[in-house]
């Protein structure tokens, strides 16, 4: 009996290499801007990352969360990106539900970047009371505003033409 498609096998082997393509761009962008605070590639190509290849972005958020952890050490930012790159594909997955409009992603980018801080104080919540929390927030506002500035202005730049790339991409990968 023959099959149309590729194998199981083969499927799984191009997921895995799939995903570490995606893991060697997210760790090639986010060290290329290292230099400019907040101004970052990552939160982009988690979007565009989740909005083509779905489910397999999550196992790509751990292993970027693992790599950064394994450069930089364990720190409370390891537990905050635990929960926030997962936290931005499941935004994206629920979003391709409704077939937003592709500059619907440059203000989720925003939004995100805006209240990165807020999110990532949770941590702190637990370490050292609601007054902690709130003012590691606070004090972190400004870099919120460059965040949601950069991340605006990098996804209306980049996100259409990156995401027609993937889309390509997909197709001639039959992954879509």
């Amino acid at each position: 009996m023959e099959t149309k498609g590729p194998s199981k096998e083969r499927k799984a082997v191009r997921d895995i290499a799939l995903m570490g393509a995606m893991l060697a761009l997210l760790f090639a962008g986010k060290r290329a801007l290292d230099m400019l605070p907040n101004v970052e590639l990552v939160t982009l190509f988690f979007m565009l990352f989740a909005r083509h290849f779905g489910k397999k972005t999550y196992p790509v958020c751990l292993g970027f969360t693992a790599l950064e952890a394994l450069l930089f050490g364990l720190q409370v930012w390891v537990v905050m990106y635990l929960y926030m790159w997962p936290l931005l594909v499941t935004l994206v997955l629920i979003l391709n539900r409704k077939e937003i409009p592709l500059w619907g992603y440059s203000i989720l980018s925003a939004l995100f970047g805006l209240f990165f801080g807020a999110f990532c104080a949770i941590p702190y919540l637990f370490i050292g009371g609601f007054s902690m929390a709130l003012a590691w927030w606070i004090s972190g506002i400004p870099y919120d505003l460059v965040h949601c500035v950069a991340n605006l202005v990098i996804a209306l730049v980049l996100f259409p033409p990156l995401d027609k790339a993937l889309f390509r991409i997909r197709e001639t990968l039959e992954l879509g």
